[in-house]
């Protein structure tokens, strides 16, 4: 039995194709309808890279908007797409909220998919789905970060509903597969096998693994790690994809953990230093 109640909203779709020529990266589709769009292409780190920040200008997503983006990388093409503030998911009337980003990374090609985090406010239902597949030896370092109300502000995510789906692929064969459903007020947000209290979990995800790239990792965050009751991370690897998680007080601290594991990860296996998006900062 489907419960979601009817409701007009934004309709949003965009589509970005990404193609390699020469030595640069451009982006050489971008088709948009709705309020979802990107700035102009930015080259920090010269043209191989093509950076983008993919813009929702109402701020925010309400009950019965759906978002939805498709980005195809051709062969050879490498690009960092992030975004320049949170996701916000507004409180709902009782409609559901959507948000589908199907990723595909051809051979050759490289996705840095570093968005910041979506916050769910109190009362809020959505549903997100972030779906990559990897095509042949295509590289890619993600994440995605999850925020349960709004701590800063003493909110507690006591009701509503959050559907997140992520998805890895490659050649068709799954990878990491990690379906959710969250509901707010429920046991599981305050169990010790669950979400322990915390309102922040965050998944890292790179792929193909380097050698050497988990126990550099767990060094790395285990410098940084703050007491155990306030928050936990772990690195490891399995079915050839580094995995990394984040479960704890703060979206600010899990982005710190991320960009961390990021500027890392991206010599190993771009050989390319970090060149962080000024977004990040602002």
């Amino acid at each position: 039995m489907n419960n979601t109640i009817p409701s007009a909203g934004w309709q949003a779709y965009l589509a970005l194709r990404f193609q390699r020529r020469g030595q640069r990266t451009i982006l050489g589709q971008c088709a948009h309808q709705g309020p979802l769009q990107v700035q102009r292409p930015f080259y920090p780190e010269g043209e191989a890279v093509c950076h983008i920040a993919i813009l929702h200008p109402p701020g925010g997503v309400v009950g019965g908007d759906e978002l939805r983006l498709d980005a195809q990388l051709d062969p050879g093409a490498h690009a960092l797409l992030t975004t320049p503030a949170a996701g916000k998911f507004y409180r709902s009337a009782g409609s559901l909220a959507r948000q589908t980003q199907c990723l595909t990374v051809a051979p050759g090609a490289v996705l840095e998919w570093l968005p910041q985090e979506n916050i769910v406010y109190n009362g809020a239902r959505l549903q997100t789905l972030t779906r990559i597949d990897l095509q042949g030896d295509a590289g890619l370092i993600g994440w995605e970060i999850l925020c349960l109300g709004r701590p800063a502000a003493d909110e507690i995510f006591t009701t509503g509903e959050c559907r997140q789906t992520v998805e890895l692929w490659r050649d068709g064969d799954p990878l990491y597969l990690e379906p959710g459903r969250l509901i707010g007020g429920d046991p599981l947000l305050n169990a010790a096998w669950g979400w322990q209290g915390q309102p922040v979990s965050a998944t890292l995800l790179c792929a193909p693994i380097i050698p050497g790239s988990v126990d550099a990792l767990r060094t790395a965050w285990n410098a940084v790690s703050g007491p155990r009751e306030q928050e936990v991370v772990a690195v490891t690897a399995l079915d050839g994809v580094l995995i990394g998680r984040y479960l704890g007080t703060s979206a600010a601290r899990a982005r710190r953990f991320f960009i961390l594991a990021w500027s890392l990860l991206r010599p190993m296996m771009l050989n390319r230093p970090p060149c962080p998006s000024r977004f990040w900062n602002t």
